[in-house]
């Protein structure tokens, strides 16, 4: 007999199948494989004990605070431990039950339905302006024609321009010099039909600059302040365009001073909330979701959206994760934008494993040939 520990981040499908489980068997088994970590804040201290008694009678379990069983206090938070298949069982109980878990319980199952991306998109940065903050992204005319061609090249499925640097403390841009800055770059990109060999996103949210990137071919429009433009909404739904839609906390001028948050999660979970409202008001389609990595963040909170990003995906969109070259990497390691490439594979393999299926990143070639490993390594 031969025995061994495999790691838990695998495909367990795969697994099963190569073990020769009947096929009806796969679903049920890795339900039971996946296991879940639940942080449940401001629980009625009724529904914690209730909800303690039922986990445990299925086989998951409760962390909750001492003094939970005797109600020293009226709302507690707690953890739920459980795996898919638990979830679920959960999920059917608590629907009968008092102290808000009728809700929880809707919750839970949305939970336990809820797939990560099986493979992941690149999103190659092009800067048409002097101030953005990583040099090696800046590019003009003719040369930026050739950083595209290099980019489709590498690998890129898509390919972000924008003309007006988004960093703390940076000049603002009229609509009149934004367009100006990216104009002879979009001609040329509908001259020689590039969008014919990779999808390019408009980053900006000018509805001057929008509709001639859209007009000129663009498929999605990268928008920093989250479609809070009603004009953006219009046109993304007029073109049928992809929006992204980005949380920023103030604006780019005042988004790095003294951020805070009530809870980081809950409060960027709903803000994405009420724009997906709004973009589907307006006849938005295809929406993705940016949880706007230095914008308006602390190292604390960019490392936690990594880290968590898993509870962005109940929201049933595609996320996408920009951390590249980025300075809270510099706060990690004392690095310049030039030397950070080696701290953004990090970022953005944690990314992908918690749920990104875009990343937006300067180095493609790089990119493509980390997630390609990566996703031998989850075959394996």
């Amino acid at each position: 007999m031969q025995i061994e520990k495999l790691s838990n981040n695998i495909d367990v499908s795969h697994y099963l199948k190569e073990l020769g489980v009947d096929s009806g068997g796969i679903g049920i088994l890795a339900s039971k494989m996946t296991h879940h970590i639940i942080y449940i804040r401001d629980l009625h201290v009724g529904a914690a004990n209730i909800l303690k008694q039922d986990a445990l009678s299925i086989g998951a379990d409760l962390a909750v605070p001492r003094g939970t069983v005797v109600a020293a206090t009226s709302q507690v938070d707690c953890i739920l431990c459980a795996t898919t298949k638990q979830l679920n069982l959960l999920s059917k109980k608590e629907l009968a039950q008092p102290f808000g878990l009728k809700e929880l319980a809707k919750k839970l199952a949305q939970i336990a339905k809820t797939k990560k991306p099986k493979s992941t998109q690149i999103m190659g940065v092009l800067n048409a302006n002097e101030d953005s903050f990583f040099s090696g992204s800046r590019f003009v005319d003719r040369d930026a024609i050739f950083a595209i061609e290099k980019m489709i090249e590498d690998g890129a499925d898509i390919i972000d321009i924008g003309g007006v640097s988004s960093a703390p403390n940076a000049k603002s841009v009229d609509a009149k010099e934004e367009l100006e800055r990216v104009k002879p770059i979009l001609d040329v990109i509908k001259e020689q039909k590039l969008n014919e060999n990779v999808n390019f996103s408009i980053d900006s949210y000018e509805p001057t600059v929008v509709d001639y990137a859209l007009k000129s071919g663009f498929k999605i429009v990268n928008d920093i302040t989250g479609l809070g433009n009603d004009e953006i909404c219009k046109l993304c739904a007029s073109y049928d365009a992809k929006a992204v839609i980005m949380h920023m906390q103030g604006t780019p001028s005042t988004m790095q001073t003294a951020p805070k948050y009530n809870n980081l999660l809950s409060d960027i979970y709903s803000f994405f909330q009420e724009r997906i409202e709004k973009a589907e008001s307006f006849g938005v389609k295809d929406i993705v979701l940016d949880v706007g990595i230095g914008f308006g963040k602390t190292l604390e909170h960019n490392l936690k959206l990594i880290k968590h990003l898993e509870h962005f995906l109940t929201l049933n969109k595609e996320l996408l994760v920009g951390a590249s070259r980025k300075s809270m990497i510099d706060k990690i390691y004392p690095s310049l934008p030039q030397d950070r490439l080696a701290g953004t594979l990090a970022l953005h393999l944690e990314a992908m494993k918690n749920g990104a299926s875009i990343i937006r990143a300067h180095d493609v070639m790089e990119h493509l040939q980390a997630i390609k490993i990566q996703k031998v390594l989850n075959e394996i």
